[in-house]
């Protein structure tokens, strides 16, 4: 039996450098990237991406109050999603709507800022917010979404480390395909620059980036490079299955054309490269392609010194007869979204079907000889013919690897 076809008819986001895609993406392609030094609790100054979006948009002042931050960044996604689909909203069966919300994790943000609190008051639990208890519970972004929209299907996340935004779309994917859900919003959001352990951990492994300009400290592939930038985000999805999509003439945006999950099982943190090319293998077969169907590649790379190395020999692998294939990298512009890295990266290349343009990785000043991959675009924007199919990467701790393709759709 056929598998029923999934497109994308919707866009909401928030990243450091745009709260919509049209925005995002002209950042993406003038060069234009969002870090800025913030302090972080017992580490004074450090490079992070933040998110100036409206949260107020969506969301009355106690609802924000109430929730998350990675919940608010989901309503925002969620509703701008909706509302770039243009679907009757107000008609849809929403006990036919679904909601798959990758994270990297949840509920370390509320934790932390709650002992903090109640060691002003010698540890006094009767300080303790009664809130922490749904803020805390890992679906909480997805049933932030679920109240503020009314949804009724489906709503959870999906624990996925820095896979979980693909995965989120891969969720949704199936259970279309399953005929559990006519409609879905997925993809994957973070929070992590609330959390001074995310960057008390990174530093610790020698993982965490510095540099006098926080623009610069993104830096993929350089061979300067030195660790990950830490930042929040969030890229959600309107999927629908083709036939609906088409019935009622939804602008669509790209075709799910195959993925594929595995797992390293080797090693806590160091990445695989022996499994990386054997995800983005599988991804190819699952969608009937091979390497030379791809013309933009975008990294995992999160600008660490091994990291980017292993998936470089990954990618040279897979692709190593392809020469109409271009390599980028959207972190350089972000910093490591975590949760939501695979949906925003994937979201900064779609519009690509329409321009034909692969944006940059920038503040390359001095590739590193060993991640000179052939078509790697750097600096500056190349424009090539036409895009037909991207492979976006998203790889996680605890040896998790994804690698979904979206192809262009053509009526």
């Amino acid at each position: 039996m056929a598998l029923s076809r999934i497109v994308i008819t919707g866009v909401g986001l928030t990243a450091p450098n745009g709260n919509s895609l049209s925005e995002y993406r002209a950042n993406l392609l003038a060069g234009k990237a969002g870090i800025e030094f913030i302090d972080v609790r017992y580490m004074g100054r450090v490079p992070a991406g933040v998110c100036n979006y409206d949260p107020l948009r969506y969301q009355k002042k106690k609802e924000v109050r109430i929730g998350t931050r990675a919940g608010s960044i989901s309503v925002y996604c969620a509703n701008e999603a909706v509302k770039d689909c243009s679907i009757d909203w107000e008609s849809i069966d929403k006990d036919r709507v679904g909601i798959y919300v990758g994270t990297t994790e949840h509920g370390n943000v509320e934790t932390e800022n709650e002992i903090y609190n109640i060691s002003k008051f010698d540890y006094d639990t009767k300080f303790w917010s009664h809130h922490h208890n749904p803020r805390t519970v890992a679906n909480n972004p997805a049933g932030e979404v679920s109240l503020n929209m009314k949804i009724t299907g489906p709503a959870y996340t999906l624990g996925a480390a820095c896979a979980a935004g693909n995965v989120g779309v891969i969720q949704a994917t199936q259970m279309l395909r399953l005929g559990e859900v006519d409609f879905a919003i997925a993809g994957g959001v973070s929070e992590s620059i609330h959390t001074f352990g995310i960057f008390a951990g990174f530093k610790s492994q020698g993982a965490l980036a510095m540099h006098e300009d926080p623009m610069k400290a993104s830096r993929p592939f350089d061979a300067k490079r030195n660790g990950i930038v830490v930042s929040e985000g969030g890229c959600l999805y309107a999927l629908e299955r083709l036939e609906d999509a088409v019935a009622r003439g939804a602008k669509i945006y790209g075709e799910i054309a195959g993925y594929h999950i595995n797992s390293d099982a080797s090693d806590y943190v160091l990445p695989n490269p022996a499994r990386q090319t054997e995800c983005m293998e599988k991804a190819l077969n699952n969608a009937t392609m091979a390497g030379q169907d791809i013309q933009i590649v975008n990294t995992h790379a999160t600008a660490t010194p091994q990291g980017d190395v292993q998936e470089c020999e990954a990618i040279a692998k897979v692709f190593a007869d392809c020469p109409n294939t271009y390599i980028n990298n959207t972190k350089s512009f972000i910093g490591h979204s975590m949760g939501a890295a695979g949906s925003l990266e994937l979201a900064g290349n779609l519009s690509a079907f329409e321009d034909g343009i692969v944006h940059a990785t920038i503040n390359v000043e001095d590739l590193d000889p060993k991640c000179d991959l052939p078509n790697l675009v750097v600096n500056e924007p190349h424009t090539i013919k036409q895009v037909d199919a991207v492979l976006n990467n998203s790889f996680g701790m605890l040896g998790i690897n994804s690698a979904l393709i979206v192809k262009r759709y053509d009526a």
